[in-house]
């Protein structure tokens, strides 16, 4: 085991866990939050008893790596859903992000409930000092709540009672490009372009240029819809492959591309674009734009290495100065396409 290293205090932190010291009993789980935020709230609880949760495999990874530098044995699990976890929680602590997705915090409110022993406690520590949203989510699901400004932050924590039903947050929506059919693809909180299809992804669709019986990767698919729009043009005899970090999103894709009629196809939760198998005509790559472009650079080197020679490399970005010179350094050559405020990056590999 790593030797331990001085934790790194914080007011939030330690605010958290003096005014909640008495609700707070293992086991624990940690949910979502920044690999940095959990690290400290891991130290703080000073227990072995902590599952923390990520929806995403990168995520995951940064996270596993800063707990073994403190030497802490708290477990980390990815999965679709948070109540695919055990139902065997005492205490769950939620660390919103300050300005995450909304649908996503009711969506961990509501699936919180369900992995808590009955009389658990479920504490948030809000990133807002007057937080006027949690209050009212909280009493939706569990009755009473309290609350206590601290730190700058808020801190709110409510008991289970009872049983409730469960409630899947999701939204379907429809999307046809050109004069193709209208397909419809179900969509949930904390996946990229949350209930509809995004101009990025579209001007990407657009763009792409996908023959009868090739072969499709798609990088950074969410909930599937470039992968599946390819695999409408690759027809019966072409191969379809779902790549994203996100397991929510695969899970997604894996849903919409059955639902769409894709028959040939693998649905791969990967933080390393890995588990494919290469000799693709067509890569697609769909980038965070938030993120630093060392995700840009997996993207399109992972794509390189499993393209055939001769094969179509696409990529959108609103970055085009920061990804251009990414692109051109692992393919050569890259053929710029405006469509709907995007960039669309072309590119061949070369044999």
């Amino acid at each position: 085991m790593a030797r331990r290293k001085k934790a790194r205090p914080t007011r939030s932190i330690a605010a958290l866990t003096e005014l909640a010291s008495s609700k707070i009993r293992p086991p624990v789980g940690i949910v979502l939050g920044s690999p940095a935020e959990v690290v400290d709230l891991a130290v703080a609880l000073n227990t072995s008893e902590v599952v923390c949760y990520q929806m995403d495999l990168y995520l995951a990874e940064q996270l596993r790596n800063e707990l073994a530098e403190y030497g802490l044995d708290a477990q980390v699990t990815t999965a679709p859903d948070l109540w695919d976890l055990s139902p065997d929680f005492q205490t769950v602590i939620y660390l919103p992000a300050q300005r995450g997705e909304r649908q996503l915090k009711i969506d961990m409110v509501e699936q919180s409930f369900h992995i808590l022993r009955p009389g658990g406690h479920f504490i948030v520590w809000s990133p807002y000092e007057s937080d006027q949203a949690f209050p009212g989510w909280l009493k939706k699901v569990f009755g009473r709540v309290h609350a206590h400004a601290a730190g700058g932050a808020t801190l709110l924590w409510c008991q289970r009672q009872g049983d409730r039903p469960r409630r899947r947050h999701e939204v379907t929506f429809q999307a046809r490009v050109g004069d193709g059919p209208s397909l419809r693809f179900v969509s949930r909180p904390g996946v990229f372009s949350f209930g509809r299809f995004d101009d990025g992804a579209r001007a990407l669709v657009e763009t792409m240029e996908v023959h009868p019986g090739d072969r499709v990767l798609d990088v950074g698919c969410g909930v599937g819809t470039n992968g599946v729009f390819a695999a409408q043009r690759s027809g019966p005899d072409g191969f379809t492959a779902f790549v994203d970090s996100n397991v929510r999103a695969v899970a997604l894709a894996e849903l919409n591309a059955r639902a769409n009629g894709v028959v040939n196809f693998q649905a791969v939760a990967s933080a390393r674009v890995e588990g494919v198998e290469g000799g693709f005509d067509v890569a697609l790559a769909n980038p965070p734009y938030y993120a630093y472009s060392s995700i840009a650079r997996l993207f399109i080197e992972r794509s390189r290495a499993l393209l055939k020679p001769g094969g179509r490399f696409y990529l959108v970005t609103r970055q085009p100065r920061y990804v251009v010179p990414l692109v051109e350094e692992v393919f050569g050559e890259a053929k710029p396409v405006l469509r709907r405020g995007y960039t669309v990056l072309c590119a061949e590999a070369a044999g």
